[in-house]
């Protein structure tokens, strides 16, 4: 067989065919027991021969690249063309100023790619999948870039493969390899099969690759590869560095910075030959060109909106909102419409029993169950809160839900609790309560085969060995149950399942549905060995069915779901609740939240199935929960609303849900119960798996959004209000009232910083008490047009009017022009607390709020302070020290324009007031 290290190699190299080797031979081969797997120390030795279980990553960019990559823009172009002009005509101070504002970019941007590739490298490892390993005997949850070969790996359906793995054990497994073979098919893969050794990768079906999925049932298996040497790592290793993901919205504002270079050099062209008609010199009024041409085109953009998509993008990192696509963070702000799970998302997710039920009722056979956790109950009591032990049909029933399992209870400490169904983990922890033991059952009924949940069927079946017998042991809803039934099991034993106990079971579950509670029926069959299927025989083994009882589950909602949905609500959200539970649970549920009110307002899966999709259209208008609902149920959901114009954000866990997910404007799955499938499908994966989490995220959207827009305001209007000086003061026959150094001074110190304090501004109040914005609304609306314009008038009227006084009061031409240039530096710092809200003043939303924006602004009027009075920092900018009545004045003219705003802001509300 060979040493240890031989059989190491088979992992790394091509060695062995894993796929043709008889499974006991391939655990000889790696040395691995299936009852024990890997001890910690043989995986430690392992680990340090393979390395990690990671694929080949794309070569990094290197500083040097990353930093030279900054001045690739239209932007750049301009800025350095300007600057080359100004050193060409004996002006090396505009020349190197315009120089600072390269480089400073420049810095700027390479910063924040930095930090954007360290915060998507945390990303990922918050992201990093997890796979079920059987080490020392126990099955724990362990990061899969920790698996090593040899390692014993659990897997169902919903689950990413995280390795390559030979098939040990398999039940109805079948895998989605579109990834490596193209196939879209899900293709069967089995355990026993015999397959040669020179079969081509599509047909080994006793493997299972990285990289892909598992669509249906249950398996064990063993990693024979990992990392580089797995299919996918071979694959990866051939494959470049991927191009760099570009959003619609940096797309849109590419286009509309090219669109603005275009606009900016016309009206610098204007003023230019504006200026040459009225006579001034044209050296000068190229440098002023020049100098407008540098102030017109907001540089800091591009450094804007990377700080507030790599800022807002890590802050819902921190709320527990991953966003894995960033196209989702600009749609997020547009979200109308929100469907959502109701179990995990809505609810706590911590199922627990609270009563089982058994046909006939007999005393004591019907109880209630103080649990919480999962661990075991810590009391059975009646209705009237009398303690009662758990009679034999009790103990029956229990017994039998927890054989329909395939979770486990994890170590108590270990997280997570249960390791696969929380609904399950919830049945097993109450079979505690009468003395049985998963894995006690494991051992004495070994299970022969599992069919798996699934959303269509609304049942799963465990058949298991049973001394001399096979028994199948099936859950589900109790509408799928009672269709598949002929007996019951009572206290004098099986009888005859007839009309009268299917009313009175009927009647049961829907008394616990409208108490809010999840009703599961248990029931089983018994058969002789080789007659049900998978136990070598035909028989449907959830068919003939002997019904034991129902249990009732309890998952009360989350405590901060209610205010979230009224806060959906406020915002022009619509909520809806889809859920497989029955209706009168979800109306339970909805009611206590806030979702609906009405039973008019719940749409049964039926009901979608019989509409067709105009009509599916019409009905979801006024629905607020679908009940009973499958998986394609949802994606035809999801497209009804997107019919009626809304923008649907799509909650989902299961393999299932992964079409309805990728149909959505934005597929939102469970970090902590959703499948790999389900992630992989989404745009966004929820961490804490809370409906508030999603809220909060679509808070953060919008509050990216609006702040992209206020600093795409600030710089614009700044840019505009210059241009409209200088062309103000060429068409009145005035001298320049700013001189080319002045206007890069405010281009580098005023504009720029600012605007990148605007990109991390706290959400506006009203983010989340106005209605969604349209995705196809231009981030340059009607509102933003028309405050830029006005602002930029009333700025250019204040500075035209101070120099124009200054220079008839006869203070000269260079005094005049400091005052003009000191005026539009106040302007502009004051005019960056006015554009923070559309319809706020500024002392509402508190000037400390923001307290980078504030050290900016005293940051800046300090250095403006210095220019004003300090005579060596006024002469480096053509500018005079100014008295203190000359001071008072800028400051009173350079207030005026902010405060025509901010009052502006008031008179919507005077007009609306009550008399």
């Amino acid at each position: 067989m060979g040493e240890p290290g031989e059989a190491m190699a088979g992992a790394l190299d091509p060695g062995p065919a894993w796929h043709a080797l008889p499974a006991c031979d391939v655990l000889a081969h790696l040395r691995v027991d299936e009852a024990l797997g890997l001890d910690e120390a043989q995986a430690g030795e392992r680990r340090a021969r393979c390395g990690p279980n990671t694929l080949p990553e794309p070569e990094p960019r290197s500083r040097l690249r990353m930093f030279a990559g900054q001045f690739r823009s239209l932007l750049v172009a301009v800025l350095a063309v300007a600057g080359g002009m100004a050193w060409w005509l004996g002006a090396p101070v505009d020349a190197l100023a315009i120089a600072a504002i390269l480089v400073l970019n420049g810095a700027l941007g390479y910063a924040q790619e930095r930090g954007a590739a360290r915060a998507l490298a945390s990303l990922r490892r918050l992201s990093a999948p997890v796979a079920r390993v059987r080490r020392d005997g126990g099955v724990r949850a362990i990061p899969a870039s920790a698996l090593v070969p040899g390692d014993l790996v659990e897997i169902a359906a919903g689950d990413a493969v995280p390795a390559d793995l030979r098939l040990l054990r398999s039940a109805d497994v079948r895998a989605v390899e579109a990834t490596l073979t193209g196939e879209p098919h899900a293709v069967r893969k089995e355990a026993d099969a015999t397959i040669g050794v020179d079969a081509t990768l599509a047909e080994r079906s006793t493997l299972l690759f990285q990289g892909t999925s598992i669509a249906t049932g249950e398996a064990l298996g063993v990693v024979v590869a990992t990392g580089r040497s797995t299919e996918l790592g071979r694959i990866a290793a051939l494959v470049g560095r991927a191009p760099e993901v570009t959003t619609p919205l940096q797309a849109r504002l590419a286009s509309f910075g090219r669109w603005l270079v275009l606009a900016a050099c016309g009206a610098v062209a204007l003023v230019f030959a504006l200026g040459l008609l009225h006579g001034l010199p044209p050296d000068q009024m190229l440098m002023t060109a020049l100098g407008l041409a540098v102030a017109a085109v907001p540089e800091g953009l591009p450094a804007v909106v990377t700080i507030a998509l790599a800022l807002g993008v890590a802050r819902m990192a921190g709320r527990g909102a991953l966003v894995r696509r960033l196209a989702a963070v600009e749609t997020l702000g547009c979200t109308s419409v929100i469907c959502t799970d109701k179990t995990g998302t809505l609810t706590v997710g911590h199922m627990t029993v609270a009563a089982v039920l058994t046909p006939g009722l007999p005393q004591g056979e019907h109880l209630e169950v103080d649990a919480q956790g999962y661990g075991p109950p810590d009391a059975f009591r009646h209705q009237d809160g009398r303690a009662a032990p758990p009679g034999e049909v009790v103990r029956v029933l229990l017994h039998a839900a927890a054989s329909a399992c395939t979770a486990r209870l994890a170590p108590p400490g270990h997280e997570p609790p249960v390791l696969g169904d929380p609904m399950e983990g919830a049945l097993l922890a109450a079979a505690q309560g009468v003395g049985v033991q998963a894995e006690a059952l494991d051992r004495h009924e070994p299970v022969l085969a599992v069919r798996p949940f699934e959303a269509v069927r609304q049942r799963m079946a465990v058949v298991r060995q049973a001394g001399e017998a096979a028994c199948s042991y099936v859950k589900g809803s109790p509408e799928a149950l009672l269709a598949r039934s002929v007996s019951w099991l009572g206290a004098g034993g099986v009888q005859p399942l007839d009309a009268r106990m299917r009313a009175q079971l009927e009647a049961l579950n829907a008394r616990e549905g409208l108490r809010g509670r999840r009703v599961l029926a248990v029931a089983r069959r018994v058969a002789a060995r080789g007659v049900l299927a998978g136990d070598g025989g035909t028989e449907d083994p959830e068919e003939g069915l002997t019904l034991l009882g129902l249990v009732a589950l309890a998952d009360p909602p989350r405590p901060e779901a209610r205010e979230s949905v009224a806060a959906c609500r406020r915002a022009g959200i619509r909520v809806v609740m889809i859920t497989g539970d029955q209706p009168s649970t979800a109306l339970a549920v909805a009611r206590d939240l806030g979702i609906a009110a009405h039973e008019h307002e719940v749409v049964h899966g039926r009901e979608v199935e019989s509409l067709d999709d105009e009509a599916l259209r019409a009905r979801v208008e006024g629905a607020a929960v679908f009940a009973r609902t499958t998986p394609g149920h949802k994606l035809r959901i999801v497209k009804a609303w997107q019919a009626q114009g809304a923008v649907v954000a799509m909650t989902g866990d299961g393999v299932n849900d992964a079409p309805a997910l990728k149909g959505a404007d934005i597929g939102v799955a469970m970090g902590k119960g959703g499948t790999d499938v389900a992630k992989d499908a989404s745009a966004m994966v929820l961490l804490d798996d809370r409906f508030a989490t999603l809220v909060a995220a679509v808070a953060e959207g919008r509050r990216i959004f609006d702040n992209i827009r206020k600093s795409l305001l600030y710089l614009l209007g700044g840019n505009a209000g210059e241009i409209l000086v200088v062309a103000g003061a060429v068409l009145a026959g005035l001298p320049l009232p700013l001189l080319p150094l002045q206007l890069l001074w405010i281009n580098l110190v005023t504009d720029g910083l600012p605007a990148l304090a605007l990109a991390v501004d706290p959400a506006d109040p009203d983010a989340l008490r106005r209605p969604p914005r349209r995705a196809s609304e231009p981030l340059a609306d009607r509102g933003f047009v028309l405050q830029l314009a006005v602002g930029a008038l009333l700025a250019a009227v204040a500075v035209l009017c101070v120099f124009a006084v200054a220079l008839e009061a006869g203070l000269g031409e260079s005094v005049a022009r400091s005052m003009a240039f000191s005026t539009l530096v106040v302007e502009e710092l004051l005019r960056a607390f006015v554009v923070r809200s559309r319809g706020r003043v500024a002392w509402e939303l508190g000037l400390a709020s923001n307290p980078r924006l504030l050290l900016v602004v005293l940051a800046t009027a300090g250095l403006q302070a210095c220019v004003m009075l300090w005579e060596p920092a006024a002469r480096l900018l053509g500018a005079e020290p100014l008295s203190p009545a000359q001071i008072a004045a800028v400051l009173v003219a350079g207030a005026l324009p902010a405060t025509v705003l901010e009052v502006a802001k008031l008179v919507p509300r005077t007009r609306t007031a009550p008399p």
